[in-house]
Order: structure tokens, then sequence, then C-alpha cells
């Protein structure tokens, strides 16, 4: 499926409904004075949501292309990704289904009366259902797969399990569609116990985080972690989390953000690092270590890249660099005191990359749209901030 209009058309969305101006104004103050910063979240308009909700609609059954990243044991691992993973088969990649998922279910909470609305309840219906969980239950248990999508698709599974709960006790919701939600929760529950075991294990074992820009980076995941804890109330896990994160994280200073992006990033190791942190501690010991992390003025790495253009989209993680760089300010410059002279020149920041990463979420090319919707959901919908 094919949708209308090229990727200027997300752009123009995006920044007609104020989205990259949540993060700030990209406007320099005059000399002397502080710029202004609104974090209030902007109103995603139905058009963008729907937007959006058409790149999940269109990969969330669709079985090919796909990137199986799979250990194999014997001839029987081998099969179909539909009947491997019988929930998460599409999207390319068994992480994108699982945040395209998460995108639809977001959406429709925000938008119960949009014309996508009732499609994505159709896709959730037909995919969250025990016969199908039980059946990636299956698949994840077999010999060697512990550490399957662990721990980045594990982190976004999570946050679904999330948006499900908080739907589930919307009372701004429908009780049809609290009904529903709590339906699709109670499906996925033996799988989310699953992945909730393996990420305990997988962390009170690691000494030292990974810090890269794609999938395997510790601080990413473990934000996710930490807000799906704080949501369902799982204080063992946010015990936990607030643990590692000073035995990791927290003697770290001058992080060396003048190397960043490495080629094909999609996340900043240094803002991951410091939006997971402002999670876990005190506002005013977060603002001192911050501080010490990231001395000074930003550096000239952190604006808007240029991407490359490739017919495989072997730079498209850029695209989602600004997106995931853009929400990572946002959620340093919440933590904050009002008064911080760091709070204006971050959201500005933030606004510039919000700005290119909508741009670069282009409907016609489905090796970045399979996933590039979900970032900017996560972004648009203010999802890493706590209001």
């Amino acid at each position: 499926m094919v949708h209308d209009g090229p990727r200027q058309r997300f752009a123009a969305l995006a920044l007609a409904s104020g989205l990259a101006a949540a993060c700030g104004s990209g406007d320099p103050a005059p000399a002397g004075e502080a710029a202004p910063v609104d974090l209030t979240p902007p109103a995603l308009e139905e058009e963008g949501a729907a937007a959006f909700a058409a790149l999940a609609l269109d990969c969330v059954t669709k079985e090919y292309p796909y990137g199986l990243r799979l250990r194999l044991e014997s001839d029987d691992d081998l099969g179909l990704p539909r009947d491997l993973t019988p929930v998460f088969y599409g999207c390319y990649d068994w992480h994108s289904a699982v945040h395209g998922h998460w995108l639809l279910a977001r959406l429709t909470r925000r938008f119960p009366g949009a014309d996508f609305a009732a499609k994505a309840r159709e896709a959730l219906d037909h995919n969250l259902t025990g016969e199908r969980v039980a059946g990636e239950l299956e698949f994840v248990s077999r010999k060697g797969r512990r550490g399957f999508e662990r721990p980045y698709g594990l982190a976004w599974l999570l946050q679904l399990d999330a948006e499900l709960a908080e739907w589930a006790a919307d009372a701004a919701s429908s009780e049809d569609d609290r009904g529903r939600a709590a339906r699709w929760r109670e499906a996925l529950a033996p799988l989310t116990t699953n992945a909730v075991e393996r990420l305990k294990e997988f962390l009170e074992k690691l000494e030292h985080p990974v810090r890269v820009g794609e999938h395997k980076q510790t601080a990413f995941s473990v934000g996710l972690i930490h807000d799906w804890a704080v949501s369902v109330g799982d204080q063992a896990m946010q015990d936990l989390l607030a643990a590692r994160a000073r035995a990791w994280y927290g003697g770290d200073r001058d992080c060396p953000v003048d190397y960043e992006p490495s080629g094909q990033d999609f996340l900043s190791p240094c803002l991951a690092e410091a939006d997971f942190m402002r999670r876990v501690l005190p506002p005013g010991e977060f603002a001192a270590w911050l501080g010490g992390f990231l001395p000074g003025p930003l550096p000239e790495t952190l604006e808007p890249v240029g991407v490359p253009f490739d017919e495989e989209d072997a730079f498209g993680h850029l695209h989602g660099l600004h997106l995931s760089r853009a929400w990572m300010l946002q959620g340093i410059v919440s933590a904050l005191p009002e008064d911080d002279s760091r709070r204006a020149p971050m959201a500005a920041l933030a606004a510039r990359n919000a700005g290119a990463g909508f741009a670069g979420v282009d409907p016609n090319n489905y090796i970045g749209s399979h996933w590039l919707g979900s970032f900017a959901t996560y972004l648009a919908t203010n999802r890493g901030v706590r209001q």
C-alpha cells in the first residue's frame, strides 16, 4: 500500500500541529535575556495521527520483507515469520512489530473516533490473542533464546504493556475500549512476564553498560523499562534500575558527545544516558550530575545531520536519531530547575532535531516507515515525560 504524498507531507503535518515547537523556540533570545521554554505537549491533530497510524496499519500484518535475527539450533528452528512469531511477524522485524502495535494502541486511545481507529482495533484484536501469544511464548522459550530481542525489543514490549494498562484504567476512554485494552493486556501477560524475568536476570548480571547508538544500547532500553515499572507499579524493577544507574553511570564525567554520531546511529549514547539518569536521580542531584557529564555548551555534533540517500536505506537510522534526540532533550529539560540556564538552548536544539526528524518520515520508503512512525509518535505524544 502506498500512501498519498511524499515525506514532506509528514513534515508539514508535524509543523502545522506545533510538534517541533513543543521542544522550545529555535529563535535566539536577545542578549542578556532568557529564551522562553515551553514544555507543554502540543496538540497532535487527528490528520497527523492518522498519517502515523497508517504506517503501522500498513505493516503489522505485512510479513515481507522481513529481517529475522535468530540463533539456529536445528532445522526445526526454521520457519515462516507468521509461524515463528504469530503476534509480531510484521513490520520488517520483531521489535518494530512490537512498537507498531504500541503506536496503534497509543493513537487509538487518544483519537478513539478517528477513521483509523476502527482498523487499529481490528489489527490489535487480530494479533493480541491468547493462542497467538502462546506461540510467541513457545518461540522465546526454546534453547538459545534467552537473549532474543534483549534489551531493545523487550523494552518496547513493556511499553506496549504499560500503554494497555493505562488505557484499561483511563476514565476518559469508553467502557468498550477499556475492556478491549484489558483483554489485550491479559492475552499478552504470559509474554510480558517472560520478558520481565529475562530482563531482570540480564540487568542483575550486567556490570558494564553498552554505550553504542543502536539496539544494544543499555541506557535507552532501561529508560523505557523504568517508565513501564512506574506505570504498572513494579517497585522491584524501579529499585533495581536505580541501583544499576548509580553503578553504571553515577561516576561518569565529560561524555564524548563530540564523537557523535556514528554512521548509522538512531540513538545518542550521551543524551540517552542523561535521559535515563533524570528518571532515577532526585532533581537537584541530577542537575549537578549533568553539569559534570555534559559540561559547557552542547557541541555542533548534536545539530541535525545530513542523511545520504541509499536505495536500501543504509543511513535511514539517522532520521530516527533526530527524533530520539528531540525527546531525550525534552526529558532532560523537564528535569532541570525552571531557572536553569541550560533549559533554553537544549529546548531549541530539541526543536531543530524534531523538525528534521519529522521531515525524514517517508511513507513511500518501507525500510524506514516500518519503524519511524513509532518514533515520531513517541515524540509527538510526549510519551517519555510524565506530567
